[in-house]
C-alpha cells in the first residue's frame, strides 16, 4: 500500500516543511482550512495514535505541543484548532495532527469545513518560512 506521507517524508512528494525533530515531522496540509494548517507526523508509517508504542507518545505531543505554539505565533491566529482522526475520518492511513489556526468568526462550524489551497507556492513556502522562524528550526536541505 502506497501512504502519501511515507512519500513525502522520503522525500518523493513535495512538501513544505515545518518541522524536523527526531522521529517526528511537520508540513504544511496541501488542502488547508487556513494559512498556516500544519499536519504532524510520526516518521516511521503508523496508522493510527494507537499503534505508538508508549515511548513515543512523549515526544511526539511534544513536537505537537511546539508546532501549536509555532502557529499561534507565526500566523494573525487568536487560538487553535488540534486534532487526529483514528482511522474514521481519516483521509491518510498515517497518524497525523492537524494543528490549524483559528480566530472567533473565522466561519468554521462544526466539521464540514471548507478546504481551500495556498494562492501559490510562494505563498505556501513564506508560510512555512514564518513557521520555520517560529519554531527555531533552518530551512530545509531539500525542498
Amino acid at each position: 500500500m502506497s501512504c502519501v506521507f511515507c512519500a513525502i517524508i522520503a522525500g518523493d512528494e513535495p512538501a513544505h516543511w515545518v518541522l524536523r525533530e527526531g522521529d517526528t515531522l511537520a508540513f504544511l496540509d496541501s488542502r488547508p482550512l487556513f494559512p498556516g494548517h500544519v499536519l504532524v507526523v510520526p516518521a516511521r508509517h503508523v496508522p493510527t495514535l494507537t499503534d505508538l508504542v508508549p515511548q513515543e507518545i512523549g515526544p511526539y505531543y511534544s513536537a505537537v505541543r511546539r508546532v501549536t505554539e509555532a502557529v499561534e505565533r507565526a500566523t494573525p491566529a487568536q487560538g487553535s484548532f488540534v486534532a487526529s482522526n483514528n482511522r474514521v475520518s481519516q483521509s491518510v492511513p498515517h497518524l497525523h495532527t492537524h494543528v490549524v489556526p483559528r480566530n472567533r468568526g473565522d466561519g468554521l462550524r462544526g466539521f464540514f469545513w471548507p478546504r481551500r489551497g495556498y494562492r501559490d507556492g510562494s505563498e505556501a513556502a513564506e508560510t512555512a518560512a514564518r513557521l520555520r522562524t517560529a519554531l527555531g528550526e533552518p530551512a530545509p536541505d531539500r525542498p
